[in-house]
């Protein structure tokens, strides 16, 4: 707040004034990038008979499904371009010098700042959940009494679907899942109560595995401490990115992480069901005694083609991917990577927790009543969860839906508020939370 707050001043603006949101959209490094984007209209998303049709939506729906970036769209034409004039060729002779066999390179080189890792240590596969499946089939392998897998209590389910399901696999009983719960009334978890959960029940504990940012209440887990706790306690220690790779910074290999993976469809953009991606720290990178399962693309680049069936793993994370890269799924992420290209994760940072600060200022100052953000401010990505009284929740839902403001509902009471800053103004704040202004006093 004390950078609004020295902003207004030196605007002569008052914080909750549309004027002082233009002024801090003016006064943005990173206002460029929204170009980049394909924003729809209100008409798009709230129907023909909405008013102001021809503006632009207000979407603060990132965590979910990220904007299409134009290069996403650009370099999958190039890919339907090159497939339709050079076929097979295209896998090793591509006319913009990305050939389909090494395809992944292009991917993971730009991931890798995103996540603070080599590109080594990151792949690029499937979807999120299959991935999980497989890194578990690697690194959860139950010994004795050391056969529990960690979770949150309120995982995203197919989360918490897939560690059932792996636990089953392994014959064990349903106790081998263990959760993370928040303390009665509470709606997040302290990161001190799973330290402590971790300590009591550490040698009986598999695998640590938990969501970088919860999906429900938004808020941004403290990867470091857990990890260090949970592996000083033996265990291996994987995460769940889906919602914070490219919403906060991260540094995966110099915190230790054992294994992550992420979709790449919410803040990275990609597109709907696109490519997800993992990690794979580097001490991990030659060890083939990890009980992988394996295919052929896994197998060392340089002897691939020699078609033996003498199984030689790549080098880290590509030692773990089992099928050649998706070039069309993969084209989109690569366009939306090279967005990122234009900036830093630090730098995007700074803009988001000024637009959830504005976001929250505003939420007190021009509405106050029937809401209760469930984020901690000092937890907190690009998401604020809110929960609104029984009386104003429906009311406010119809309002931002039919005004064209694009963002998630949750039952039975909670809409969650995600200004991406790739993409997203201090005025689209601002016309969202007048929405809700409205829509309260008329309830």
């Amino acid at each position: 707040m004390e950078l609004l707050n020295t902003a207004a001043q030196e605007s002569a603006l008052a914080l909750d004034d549309l004027r002082f949101a233009q002024e801090m959209d003016s006064r943005d490094p990173l206002a460029h990038l929204r170009d980049e984007f394909a924003i729809p209209t209100v008409r798009e998303v709230a129907g023909e008979d909405a008013v102001d049709g021809d503006a632009a939506c207000v979407y603060l729906c990132g965590n979910s499904l990220g904007l299409m970036p134009r290069r996403a769209r650009a370099i999958l034409d190039d890919e339907m371009d090159e497939w339709a004039s050079r076929g097979v060729v295209g896998h090793f002779r591509h006319s913009k010098d990305r050939p389909w066999v090494r395809y992944r390179w292009k991917v993971v080189e730009k991931m890798a700042p995103i996540v603070g890792a080599k590109p080594l240590e990151v792949g690029v596969m499937n979807t999120l959940t299959t991935n999980l499946h497989l890194l578990l089939a690697a690194f959860y392998r139950p010994t004795g009494t050391r056969c529990k897998i960690l979770i949150e209590g309120k995982a995203f389910p197919s989360d918490h679907y897939a560690v059932e399901s792996q636990i089953r696999w392994h014959g064990l009983p349903a106790s081998a899942l263990l959760l993370a719960e928040p303390r009665a009334g509470e709606h997040t978890l302290r990161t001190d109560d799973i330290l402590e959960l971790i300590e009591r029940e550490g040698v009986n504990i598999a695998v640590v595995m938990l969501s970088g940012v919860q999906y429900y209440t938004g808020q941004v887990f403290e990867i470091a401490r857990i990890t260090a706790a949970a592996r000083a306690a033996g265990c291996v220690v994987g995460w769940d990115l889906a919602h914070a790779a490219g919403n906060v910074p991260l540094s995966l290999h110099e915190w230790g992480v054992d294994f992550a993976c992420w979709c790449t469809y919410k803040y990275l953009n990609a597109g709907p069901g696109s490519i997800s991606c993992f990690f794979v720290h580097e001490r991990h990178a030659h060890n083939d005694e990890l009980c992988r399962l394996a295919g052929w693309w896994g197998h060392e680049e340089e002897t691939r083609f020699d078609m033996t069936n003498r199984m030689v793993p790549a080098a880290g994370a590509a030692g773990f991917e089992p099928s050649n890269t998706p070039i069309l799924v993969a084209a989109t992420l690569l366009g939306s990577l090279d967005v990122f290209s234009q900036t830093t994760m630090a730098d995007l940072r700074k803009k988001s927790e000024l637009l959830t600060a504005y976001l929250e200022h505003l939420l007190a100052a021009r509405v106050g009543r029937g809401i209760q953000i469930i984020t901690p401010r000092a937890q907190r990505g690009a998401q604020l969860s809110l929960l609104f009284d029984a009386d104003l929740f429906q009311p406010v839902a119809r309002a931002l839906e039919a005004a064209g403001v694009v963002c998630d509902e949750r039952k039975p009471n909670c809409i969650r508020l995600a200004p991406a800053p790739l993409y997203n103004t201090f005025a689209d704040v601002w016309r969202c939370v007048d929405v809700i202004r409205s829509a309260a006093s008329s309830s």
